[in-house]
């Protein structure tokens, strides 16, 4: 959230549109991105995440237009959204100021107070559109949390998962997999994936430290997918794959038009899948 909301200060070569990010960070945070309205330490910034994490710029601000764009693409196929993993993310409040659908935000209990409070601050309330649901992916019934706070199964829903598969067990990914399996035809899914081949080592991308950090040292990263394992793992599920944006999308739909000098990392790709 601290990259999107510094990307607001690049004016009309922007990657993402988000005018709430940094009113959505803690203060300390937002002190330090205010700081970015000047070029120079915003591009000192740009350059030092560069230095240590080759091109995850470009794939943090794009994955976001990216699934902006699919969403707004969608809204009139669509009956209710659900943001798995919602964390800070301010999309289901940007879509509120225009629309009336249903969104519901899911994520681990302390994440959804943290966010129930972040947004009673910035906008007074939580709109009457928004419903934030606590679930842990790894042991709770995601169907029965979204049916009690009023998501109907039959509501044709455009899924967000994005940030959040590395995270989990294969078994947690399957497991929300299980549900998505029950979701209504006409259901849109986009979600990220960081590559297999980077969370066992196999290619590491020019991330080194990124590697090391995650996957060496703090053993987070533990489910990852290749490009090409997409449609077939979806699939069994009912999902059929549309759209994939890896580096070379990003560059082509976003960086460049943006007239930017970003490279984009292998390390993560985002899917956008339909439900047959």
């Amino acid at each position: 959230m601290v990259l999107a909301a510094t990307e607001q200060y690049e004016g009309p070569r922007r990657l993402v549109d988000d005018d709430l990010a940094e009113s959505f960070l803690p203060a300390s945070l937002r002190a330090m991105t205010r700081m970015m309205r000047w070029r120079l330490p915003r591009e000192w910034s740009i350059r030092a995440a560069e230095r240590s994490q080759p091109g995850l710029w470009a794939n943090l601000s794009c994955r976001k237009r990216f699934i902006d764009d699919m969403l707004d693409a969608a809204l009139p196929d669509i009956d209710a959204v659900v943001i798995l993993g919602a964390g800070m993310d301010t999309r289901a409040y940007r879509l509120a100021r225009r629309s009336s659908i249903p969104v519901f935000e899911v994520d681990l209990p302390v994440n959804i107070d943290r966010k129930r409070a972040v947004v009673r601050r910035v906008l007074g309330a939580v709109p009457d559109s928004v419903r934030l649901i606590p679930v842990d992916f790894e042991h709770d019934d995601l169907a029965a949390e979204l049916a009690r706070h009023g998501h109907r199964a039959s509501d044709r829903t455009f899924f967000v998962w994005e940030g959040v598969t590395q995270y989990l067990t294969e078994g947690g990914v399957r497991a929300t997999f299980d549900y998505l399996a029950t979701a209504a035809p006409g259901s849109r899914l986009v979600f990220t994936y960081v590559r297999a081949d980077f969370i066992d080592g196999t290619h590491r991308y020019g991330a080194e430290s990124l590697y090391r950090r995650f996957c060496v040292r703090r053993k987070i990263w533990r489910f990852g997918l290749n490009p090409d394992d997409i449609a077939p793992f979806i699939e069994p599920y009912g999902w059929q794959l549309m759209q994939q944006a890896g580096p070379e999308y990003l560059i082509e739909h976003y960086v460049n038009p943006a007239g930017r000098n970003l490279g984009a990392s292998q390390v993560e790709w985002t899917a956008y899948a339909l439900r047959r």
